[in-house]
């Protein structure tokens, strides 16, 4: 009797902690006739214990527009994970990112239709964004906002974190657009970042680490102008091994 009461803790122990409360994603109908979510979510869960269940209204969501982080794609639709500054969502947009995760994402099955590919290398090109802020604008934005860490150009070469890349750089990435025009739902940006109308407000209990920035739609547009002009780092060719 005692060894069965034992075996029941240490399983119970063992097992993903349903007590909290589940976090809700939200998806395409798409994405959710397909089974995908019924696939990877209680895999997730009991990997780490954090269950995330399939809610129209959670405050997690898969799209198809920016805001988002590229997660998988299906005939030509790239899925973006939306998420929020909180501990849980982050555990499970990291999982959703990770080795792990991909592989879990691609050994789905559909019953119908394409699988899904969490690999984005052919979305390397792209067409040229169309771009209508003001460049001038957006330099002066660039260097009063995101000069702290960054350099920007010449202008303030010798200011900036080491360990953050500068502008050129950034500009000099495939997908350089989409970081810059998604910047502050990227980590650690939320923390401190606010677009008028788009982000929610800071958590009064999780004040900003240092002093926030807070910007408009334009001019988020007008930065975004003046990376386009921008002319991309020459980062060489790539290492060529034999």
């Amino acid at each position: 009797m005692r060894f069965a009461l034992l075996c029941l803790s240490l399983a119970l122990s063992a097992s993903p902690s349903w007590g909290q409360e589940a976090l809700g994603l939200a998806s395409p109908d798409e994405v959710a006739r397909s089974g995908l979510l019924k696939h990877i979510l209680p895999r997730f869960s009991l990997k780490t214990g954090i269950r995330v269940v399939a809610d129209d209204a959670g405050p997690m969501q898969i799209v198809t527009d920016a805001p988002g982080e590229p997660v998988f794609q299906r005939d030509g639709t790239i899925y973006l994970l939306r998420t929020e500054d909180d501990p849980r969502q982050q555990r499970f947009r990291d999982w959703l990112l990770s080795e792990i995760g991909k592989r879990t994402v691609e050994s789905f099955q559909p019953p119908e239709g394409a699988p899904f590919s969490a690999s984005f290398e052919v979305a390397a090109a792209s067409v040229a964004p169309v771009v209508s802020g003001n460049a001038a604008l957006g330099e002066k934005l660039s260097l009063a906002h995101c000069g702290r860490c960054h350099v920007i150009g010449p202008q303030n070469r010798m200011n900036g974190l080491g360990s953050t890349p500068s502008f050129p750089v950034l500009r000099s990435l495939p997908d350089w657009n989409n970081r810059f025009q998604q910047f502050y739902a990227l980590n650690p940006h939320p923390a401190f970042t606010q677009v008028e109308g788009v982000t929610p407000p800071f958590n009064p209990e999780r004040p900003p680490p240092i002093h926030p920035v807070s910007i408009t739609l334009g001019d988020l547009e007008a930065i975004v102008a003046f990376v386009t002009a921008m002319q991309a780092a020459d980062l060489g060719a790539p290492l060529q091994f034999q």
